[in-house]
């Protein structure tokens, strides 16, 4: 073998963490690879792995060649890929990432029927709240609110509306009463998202009923703004952690509409002030900017676009 080989084989061992992984990996026998370990170190007169019986690791100096070693086994995986890709077929490892909520409650239900459509594809998903870098993690789609876009040089899709809404168990209610008004929250355990104070702004400016009153009164006055940072005895570090906690009766948080829908209209969960309505929000498919787009890609935008179309979440009755 050439030592381009030896170096993709290197690579795989060191991410592998074993020569008998990396050898399974390859579809090579242990001592095959293990040869041809042995050959790199002789050509590059380093030592490159520590071998201990549990598996390998890199010496300081094969750390550093692996560095090299990976970034070329990427340039040789992008090249594969493209190759792969010439005929249009959509085909390969589909890197994911999306919003917790919104991957767990609306994009793994309709995966299945994605992968039975397009069986050469394989979907690594991968469920964050954090702000992706999609070209830097080498993600080929991420799905988000559209207010986390930063970086112009990504594509996006529209996928859905998400609208906000107030909500709470019944047993929550039943043991601190219903709110009657946007101030009254002031005097409830409402659920907080760790460390991020713009999602736990609520204001009252948003609430669409008591501007209606107001102008139906022809009271000219501005409506009083009330906005207060939610507070209360939990916090959670996603949407998802909100909503397991709203079912469990801890308190009174600010939730997706596609997220509660179902529980709204089966009881699981009560409407707190169906007046308020803060500003809805899009959620987005996010996309490198690239003439030519891979085909595994693009279908897989294709087919979440056109599944969250229509979707238009809880309406409450007018």
């Amino acid at each position: 073998m050439d030592i381009s080989t030896q170096m993709l084989i290197f690579a795989t061992v060191v991410e592998q963490g074993s020569i008998s992984a990396a050898a399974r990996s390859m579809g090579q026998t242990p001592s095959a690879v293990s040869k041809q370990i042995s050959l790199l170190e002789d050509h590059v007169h380093y030592r490159l792995l520590n071998r201990t019986r549990t598996g390998v690791s890199p010496t300081q100096e094969g750390k550093d060649f692996y560095e090299k070693c990976r970034a070329m086994a990427e340039k040789y995986k992008e090249a594969e890929a493209m190759i792969h890709n010439l005929d249009g077929t959509p085909r390969g490892k589909l890197r994911v990432a999306s919003t917790v909520a919104f991957g767990k409650s609306q994009l793994i239900p309709v995966l299945p029927q994605f992968l039975a459509e397009h069986k050469g594809v394989q979907v690594s998903l991968d469920l964050t709240d954090r702000e992706v870098d999609l070209q830097g993690e080498s993600f080929d789609v991420a799905i988000c609110f559209a207010e986390q876009h930063k970086n112009p040089d990504v594509v996006l899709r529209r996928i859905m509306p998400s609208q906000r809404v107030l909500c709470a168990a019944p047993s929550y209610v039943e043991r601190r009463g219903t709110p009657a008004a946007f101030a009254d929250l002031l005097g409830h355990n409402c659920l907080r998202v760790a460390g991020d104070s713009r999602r736990n702004h609520w204001s009252s400016t948003d609430t669409l009923a008591a501007q209606s009153v107001a102008a139906r009164a022809g009271d000219a006055r501005t409506i009083e703004a009330q906005a207060f940072e939610a507070q209360g005895d939990f916090e959670g570090n996603s949407t998802d952690v909100l909503y397991q906690a709203t079912l469990a009766g801890i308190g009174i948080a600010r939730l997706p509409s596609y997220m509660v829908a179902k529980d709204l209209r089966s009881g699981a969960l009560v409407h707190i002030l169906p007046e308020y309505a803060p500003p809805s929000t899009d959620i987005v498919v996010m996309f490198a900017d690239r003439r030519n787009l891979a085909p595994k890609t693009r279908v897989f935008v294709d087919f979440i676009v056109r599944q969250f179309r229509d979707a238009q979440g809880y309406r409450t009755a007018s």
